[in-house]
């Protein structure tokens, strides 16, 4: 058995991140498993990119501004929304590659930033293989958002889109729809699967996802690599204050509007006014960061910019007392995935993905959606409660028992197989 993983990138973003870990999840079970990249970053023999000389690259640079520059000029709402929505107007045709042909499943992932057009995706659906999709946003079913946020035009047909400058019934994300239905109605061997159950629900409510088979099945993660390391040991190298109590907070751009950063100022100003014991509190983030202007902080902040090492990552969870993901949009979130693993418990809100991970008072704190009032109750329970240590156990538990490599990797090749075995 042959499988084809495809997405835009081995390295960068959630996707790229989750779809490398199902990866050596499945050469770990030995299955014969190419990634196929438009950007491939990491020296990995398993990885293909289409990059594969200067022609390639200026390509794909080509294909990526053809998407983003019309969007940009002409249709996005404000700068807010610049990359929260794609045409997929632009693309690479893979099809006729080698590792395509010979492939027995195709199993795509998340092809935008001008790596696959609508068109090239059903060229691959045409190949008349049997595919999987992994959804890692609601992209496949939309006119062109990644997430809807409040609309639901989905259920029926996108039009009006709040994403655009001028919404009409037939502007850009109305067309968009139409381009995914075509691409959809040729789809005979597709098998949809999203990282969480909420994806699930969502898509089996689209109108051009319901008539195919839906699935959830979660990322996986090395638990051996996220795993608890020394506290003590890691904050004395990375400059943290042994006896403090340490927030953590973290996103690929922290500047980006799904990561909520705003409420999560607004929680820790409540929580700067609660009755607490003297123990000092710090924080300490990571990610890019262009614009956040970290003294709207009440807290005295550590900076650590981008982190690219996962041993470092872990050493970064594993120092803080508490991870807090304000995010208002997310799927199954690797960085509350990777916290839990390292046995730091998690404050976060009910929305999306999240309560997959999160069993509300036993691993981690659940507070109500966009409320930093509870978001701050949350972050206090976690640290001054005195239940930190069973809340730090059950969280690893939970990720080992049912987020390890063995798992998820047993749970497609079972799909592989049944698929297979239906195409044959």
């Amino acid at each position: 058995m042959k499988v084809a993983l495809i997405n835009t990138s081995d390295s960068g973003g959630g996707a790229a991140e989750a779809c490398m870990r199902l990866l050596k999840a499945l050469q770990l079970q030995a299955v014969d498993v190419t990634l196929v990249v438009q950007h491939k970053k990491r020296a990995d023999s398993a990885v293909y990119s289409v990059e594969r000389n200067l022609f390639g690259k200026l390509r794909s640079k080509v294909n990526f501004l053809r998407e983003r520059l019309p969007f940009m000029w002409f249709h996005e709402r404000d700068r807010s929304v610049r990359f929260a929505f794609s045409t997929a107007n632009a693309g690479t045709d893979i099809s006729r590659s080698k590792v395509i042909q010979q492939a027995d499943i195709i199993h795509l992932h998340w092809t935008n930033s001008g790596f696959l057009s609508v068109g090239d995706l059903k060229k691959l659906l045409a190949l008349n293989k049997p595919v999987v999709w992994t959804l890692h946003d609601m992209w496949a079913f939309t006119g062109g958002c990644h997430y809807s946020g409040p609309c639901n035009h989905f259920k029926n047909q996108c039009g009006n889109c709040y994403f655009l400058r001028e919404p009409e019934d037939d502007d850009l994300s109305h067309d968009g729809w139409l381009h995914k239905k075509d691409m959809l109605s040729i789809a005979k061997n597709l098998s949809v699967v999203t990282c969480s159950n909420w994806l699930a629900g969502v898509a089996k409510q689209s109108t051009l996802l319901q008539n195919h088979s839906i699935q959830a099945i979660p990322n996986p993660i090395d638990t051996e690599l996220f795993s608890p390391g020394d506290k003590a040991a890691a904050r004395a190298k990375w400059g943290i204050d042994p006896s403090a109590k340490i927030i953590l907070f973290g996103a690929a751009n922290i500047n980006d509007r799904r990561k909520g950063i705003s409420f999560l100022v607004d929680a820790l100003h409540f929580l700067k006014n609660e009755p607490a014991p003297d123990t000092p509190v710090e924080i300490v983030i990571f990610g890019k960061n262009k614009h956040f202007d970290t003294s709207a902080l009440p807290y005295p902040v550590h900076q650590l910019n981008t982190i690219t090492s996962p041993a470092d990552l872990a050493e970064i969870y594993s120092m803080a007392d508490v991870f807090v993901s304000p995010s208002v949009e997310d799927n199954l979130p690797n960085m509350i995935m990777e916290a839990m693993s390292c046995g730091t418990p998690v404050a976060a809100f009910n929305t999306g993905g999240i309560p997959d991970l999160i069993d509300h008072q036993v691993n981690g704190y659940l507070a109500e959606f966009k409320s930093p009032i509870d978001l701050a109750a949350g972050i206090n329970d976690i640290l001054n409660s005195g239940n930190h240590n069973a809340y730090a156990a059950a969280a690893r538990d939970k990720v080992t028992h049912m987020f390890n490599n063995e798992k998820v990797a047993g749970q497609y090749i079972k799909l592989y197989q049944s698929i297979l075995t239906a195409h044959s």
